[in-house]
C-alpha cells in the first residue's frame, strides 16, 4: 500500500500532536516536522532520541544545531518530500508558508490561526468533508468551533438543526503559557463570537450567535448550545446520539466528571500522552429543555481536538477516501477512537 507522506510545520503545542496523529496513520507517513528554534518542545524531542525527523525552518540560522538538535535538511526539502503539509505554525505565518507549497505545487492544511482567505476552502470532517475533496489548500476551525460543529452536526444530520446559540467560557491560555499574565478577572468578547459566525461558514443553513468569556484557566474550554431542533426530542435521544458518536464521550457528573478539570485528569490516568483527548465530552446532567429547544454543555480539550479533523482534511485532499463516512472512520480506526 503506498502510504501518502505528511510533513508537519511547526513543531508547537498543535505541532507535536499532529505529528503524533499522523504517525498512527497506518496509511500515511510522517516524512518529519519543521521549527525555527530549539523550544522545549523540540529539545523534548531530541531528549526522546529524535522519532520524528527535524527540518530547520530558519534559514541561515544555526541555532538548532547549537543546541544539539540533529537536523535532516530545511524546510524548503521537507516540503519536497511530502505530498501534503500540515502547517501549525504562528498565525501569518502559514501564509507565508504557503508561497512555498505553491511554489513546489504541494497541498497543505492550515489550523483555525490562518485567516480563511489562506485556503481554497473552511474544512470539518464531519460537516463538510465532501468540499475538501481533491483540494489544494484547507483550513481548519478553531478547536471551540471543531468541536461545538461536531455537536451540532449531531443533530443536524438526524433531525435538522433550525438555529443555535452558545455561551462559550474560554480557557485563556494553553498550559505552560505566560504571555497572556496572570489574572483574576473574566473577559467578556463583543457579540456575536467568531466561533458562531465559522459555523455558520461551514453550515450556513444553520442560523448561529453567540457569546465568549474568558477565563483564567488553562484545561479545556465549556461551551452551552442551544439548539432549536427541525423536529421535537428527547433528552434521552440527544444522548443516544452522542453515545453513537465516535468523537463525542458522554460523561455523567454523578460519576466524578465534575467540570474541565475532571476530563484533564481522567486522560491522564488513562495513560494518554499530555493528558490528551481527541473527543469532546458531553454532560447528561446538562441537556434540559425550554420549550422545544434543547440545551447542553460541552467540554473542548483545545490541544488536541483539532487532531482527528486534521487527518480528516489529508484523506479529503489527497482523494485518500471521497465518501465523508469512509474518510472519518479510517481516522477515528487509527487515532483509536470509538
Amino acid at each position: 500500500m503506498k502510504r501518502v507522506k505528511v510533513g508537519v510545520a511547526g513543531y508547537g503545542v498543535i505541532g507535536i500532536r499532529l505529528a503524533d496523529g499522523v504517525a498512527a496513520q497506518q496509511d500515511m507517513e510522517l516524512v518529519g516536522v519543521a521549527d525555527v528554534t530549539p523550544t522545549l518542545s523540540v529539545r523534548a524531542l531530541a531528549q526522546r532520541g529524535m522519532p520524528y525527523k527535524m527540518f530547520n525552518a530558519a534559514p541561515g540560522s544555526d541555532a538548532m544545531a547549537q543546541a544539539g538538535i540533529p537536523v535532516s535538511g530545511s524546510f524548503e526539502e521537507l516540503v519536497q518530500e511530502c505530498d501534503i503539509i500540515l502547517d501549525s505554525s504562528p498565525g501569518g505565518i502559514g501564509a507565508k508558508n504557503k508561497e512555498i507549497y505553491a511554489k513546489h505545487n504541494k497541498k497543505a492544511v492550515f489550523q483555525g490561526g490562518e485567516k480563511n482567505e489562506v485556503a481554497d476552502v473552511f474544512f470539518h470532517g464531519y460537516a463538510n468533508y465532501e468540499k475538501g475533496i481533491g483540494q489544494q489548500f484547507l483550513k481548519l476551525t478553531s478547536c471551540n468551533t471543531t468541536g461545538l460543529i461536531r455537536a451540532v452536526d449531531m443533530i443536524d444530520r438526524t433531525v435538522g438543526a433550525q438555529k443555535v446559540a452558545i455561551t462559550i467560557v474560554r480557557r485563556v491560555a494553553d498550559p505552560g503559557d505566560y504571555h497572556r499574565g496572570l489574572t483574576n478577572a473574566l473577559q467578556l468578547e463583543k457579540a456575536p463570537s467568531h466561533q458562531a459566525e465559522d459555523l455558520m461558514t461551514i453550515m450556513p443553513h444553520i442560523p448561529c450567535t453567540g457569546i465568549l468569556v474568558h477565563t483564567p484557566v488553562t484545561h479545556g474550554h465549556i461551551i452551552t448550545v442551544i439548539v432549536t431542533p427541525g423536529k421535537k426530542i428527547e433528552k434521552k435521544e440527544l444522548w443516544e446520539m452522542a453515545e453513537a458518536h465516535p468523537r463525542i464521550m458522554c460523561v455523567r457528573m454523578a460519576d466524578g466528571f465534575l467540570g474541565n478539570a475532571s476530563m484533564f485528569r481522567w486522560a491522564r490516568d488513562l495513560g494518554n500522552p499530555r493528558g490528551d483527548m481527541y473527543e469532546i465530552a458531553l454532560w447528561e446532567e446538562s441537556i434540559v429543555k425550554s420549550g422545544d429547544d434543547i440545551m447542553f454543555a460541552i467540554n473542548i480539550p483545545q490541544e488536541s481536538v483539532v487532531i482527528p479533523e486534521s487527518i480528516d482534511a489529508v484523506r479529503a485532499a489527497m482523494k485518500m477516501q471521497t465518501a465523508r463516512e469512509d474518510g472519518t472512520a479510517e481516522t477515528n480506526k487509527y487515532l483509536g477512537m470509538k
